[in-house]
């Protein structure tokens, strides 16, 4: 989704992902580590993401593309923003415009 490439791994399954050009650039990496248990209530961390090359629509689409698919947390339908799940279940949310 994002646009970065795996830049480390470790042997429990610990995966750093960002940037081509890595760690040290203007973007973040990030760190996945893998869990054993079941999700449990809300996430602890949530993803907000809006695309800066395209509208929301059509980045909606291309994310469905790429294996997201539409999750019901509770929203009312009147958001300007689209609830995801990655295929691992994760909700994000797809924003409309920039944060101010």
């Amino acid at each position: 989704m994002l646009g970065f490439i795996v830049l480390d791994t470790d042997d429990e399954g610990a995966v750093e992902i960002g940037p081509q050009e890595g760690f040290g650039g203007l973007q973040p990496t990030l760190v996945f580590i893998p869990t054993t248990e079941p999700k449990a209530g809300r996430l602890r961390l949530h993803f907000d993401v809006n695309a800066t090359d395209r509208d929301q629509d059509a980045e909606l689409e291309r994310l469905l593309k790429l294996g997201a698919r539409p999750a019901d947390i509770g929203q009312t339908g009147e958001e300007p923003w689209h609830v995801l799940a990655d295929p691992e279940g994760n909700e994000f949310c797809l924003l409309r415009a920039r944060l101010n």
